[in-house]
């Protein structure tokens, strides 16, 4: 995995949460060798402002946040 706070990838005609999520999957399963789906399953998607859904559309500029599930002790 990248240690870099942010990467940037080309995922043409993406707009939606879910596609994103199926999309970025196939990316990253090509791209890096230890990588399991499970974790962005259950990751939240958010733009700087707002969690966003499985229908809801990305945002223009195409920045999002992947928020991986925590918890605490």
């Amino acid at each position: 995995f990248s240690t870099a706070p942010e990467i940037q990838v080309e995922l043409p005609g993406i707009t939606t949460v879910a596609e994103f999520r199926n999309a970025f999957d196939s990316w990253a399963l090509g791209h890096w060798p230890r990588y399991t789906s499970g974790l962005l399953r259950s990751s939240a998607i958010a733009t700087e402002s707002d969690l966003l859904q499985a229908w809801s559309p990305l945002p223009a500029d195409g920045r999002i946040a992947i928020l991986p599930p925590v918890s605490g002790g």
